[in-house]
């Protein structure tokens, strides 16, 4: 079922966006780029996706290739340029899957996982939303789930699972795109598999905290990191070695010690 749609989701971004940011080109493919296992032996793929002042460049200077290789040594990890203008266009999560998830995933990995900071971890549940269950695990790094309005209007409910969305409107707004977020949140609650493979880390000073009491209980408590720091990659790439260390050792999988390169 398509739950994206253009005018969804432009304007739902258009408040996320200060003229000085990177927007991307959504005239040409996605920007990326691919950073090997040591050694040429990928078992697994982690696909990045940048916060809303990000671009390639400076996800290649948040240490997060090296966080996910010294947690999985095994693991390629694409560094994906899906600015907001991708979002503006309408359609991210489609296009993250054609350009790179598909043709990365006929490379034969045993598992492909999505890894998304603030806007990226709003890309990652979209993702999600769009194709269930395609991603192997997503980690959502302080992710941007909505506004104060909806927050309060889930708490009032008594938590996600006991909240109901309503029927989707026939003309999309800003809320919309809000709700299909917690709509999306609200079916791990009744497919408990699913919510086994997303994972969450945050700052405790980190400004998008508020989403997160609402998130919690939806999740297994042990796949809910939190750490001091605010809203940034020194927080995030840190953690998501913790979360896909702890990953690991969840599914009984051994550490595999780094290749060394040749």
């Amino acid at each position: 079922m398509r739950t994206t749609r253009p005018l969804l989701l432009l304007i739902a971004c258009l408040a996320l966006l200060p003229a000085c940011l990177p927007r991307g080109d959504p005239s040409r493919p996605i920007p990326y780029t691919l950073h090997p296992a040591a050694g040429g032996d990928a078992k697994r793929l982690v696909v990045v996706l940048p916060g809303r002042a990000d671009d390639v460049d400076a996800l290649r200077d948040s240490g997060m290739v090296a966080a996910i290789q010294g947690a999985w040594p095994d693991a390629d990890v694409v560094l994906a340029g899906l600015a907001i203008g991708f979002y503006l266009e309408g359609r991210a999560p489609e296009r993250l899957r054609d350009e790179i998830v598909a043709p990365m995933r006929a490379r034969g990995y045993d598992a492909i996982w999505l890894a998304g900071a603030s806007m990226g971890g709003m890309g990652a549940v979209l993702y999600d939303l769009r194709y269930p269950g395609e991603a192997d695990g997503l980690v959502l790094l302080a992710p941007y789930l909505g506004d104060r309005p909806i927050l309060d209007e889930i708490t009032a409910a008594g938590g996600v699972a006991a909240w109901e969305p309503g029927p989707r409107p026939a003309m999309a707004s800003r809320s919309t795109v809000q709700r299909d977020l917690w709509r999306q949140v609200r079916s791990w609650t009744r497919e408990p598999e699913r919510a086994a493979g997303v994972w969450v880390a945050y700052g405790d000073r980190d400004r998008l905290r508020g989403a997160i009491p609402l998130l919690a209980p939806v999740l297994p408590p042990d796949q809910l990191l939190v750490r001091p720091g605010g809203h940034d990659w020194d927080v995030w790439s840190a953690a998501t070695a913790e979360v896909l260390l702890a990953a690991d050792a969840k599914a009984g999988r051994q550490p595999r010690a780094p290749t060394a390169s040749p």
